[in-house]
């Protein structure tokens, strides 16, 4: 399959979140095409060492670490302002940083803050700040916005977290047709939509990956695939989950509306039955 153009040699990357997990294994494989790289993210220490190992694939002059905390406007801007110094211009953009705290609808505000300036704040402001170069310098490009199946299904347990995600998966819907819709703009955007990921963020105190998880690199490898492919929505399955599976899941979740049944209704106890039908059926 023919590379995407924007993933050329020479190219350059910016990816934030980008010192361990998906956003480190997406900076090793832009790295390992040839683009230059730069990564941001709040951990100075993971910061320092994903750098180092980067320097060691494509050089010290091709590599950026910059620590940015993405919930802070002022630091994506600087973040900007230092990628343009060192390189010139940017080809993908991976907006990628993000967090999972405990939530519930009347738990700490602090939670639902944090929870939402970083994982929908970033990448509203990541893009607005770096998407207009790449539109103007007229190669192609690409942004990615890394989502969630949480933010399409919504279970419950951690209601910020949710409507986060699914705040992402809104922009980026709206991001994309904007893109489309202006004449010779040569961005495209894509919605990440991992499956189960062993990385810092899912670990939870585990120190071997669960079976059932995929790894960053093969979700990294099936997302490069996929944007290479045209796809917008990118739906990763995993080890336990499917693509069959995560259709069904998504269906009956809309079909909440669609049938004017209970919202969640997948969890309420009058409809737990219907939902194991559904899944059954062909």
């Amino acid at each position: 399959m023919t590379s995407h153009p924007a993933l050329a040699a020479s190219h350059v990357a910016v990816i934030t979140g980008g010192a361990s997990g998906i956003g480190f294994a997406a900076a090793r494989a832009f790295a390992e095409r040839g683009l230059k790289v730069a990564i941001a993210d709040r951990d100075a220490d993971a910061l320092k060492a994903a750098g180092q190992v980067l320097a060691t694939l494509i050089g010290d002059d091709n590599v950026l670490a910059l620590q940015t905390d993405v919930s802070r406007r002022d630091e994506i801007a600087h973040l900007h302002d230092e990628v343009i110094a060192r390189f010139g211009k940017v080809h993908v953009l991976m907006n990628n940083a993000g967090m999972q705290v405990s939530s519930t609808i009347f738990g700490p505000l602090e939670n639902w803050e944090r929870t939402l300036a970083i994982n929908l704040g970033g990448i509203v402001a990541g893009t607005q700040i770096f998407g207009p170069g790449m539109i103007a310098h007229g190669e192609p490009a690409v942004i990615i916005n890394t989502g969630s199946k949480q933010g399409i299904t919504t279970p419950p347990g951690n209601p910020a977290y949710n409507v986060s995600k699914a705040g992402v998966k809104a922009f980026t819907e709206a991001l994309q047709h904007e893109l489309r819709s202006t004449e010779g703009c040569k961005v495209g955007a894509h919605l990440l939509i991992p499956g189960f990921v062993f990385t810092p963020l899912t670990a939870r105190g585990r120190v071997e990956k669960p079976d059932g998880a995929w790894t960053p690199e093969q979700t990294v490898d099936f997302m490069l695939e996929r944007i290479e492919a045209g796809d917008f929505y990118i739906l990763c399955p995993d080890g336990e989950t499917n693509r069959t599976l995560d259709e069904k899941r998504m269906a009956w979740a809309m079909g909440d509306i669609i049938e004017n049944r209970p919202p969640l209704s997948r969890w309420h106890k009058d409809y737990g039955e219907a939902f194991k039908v559904f899944l059954a059926e062909g």
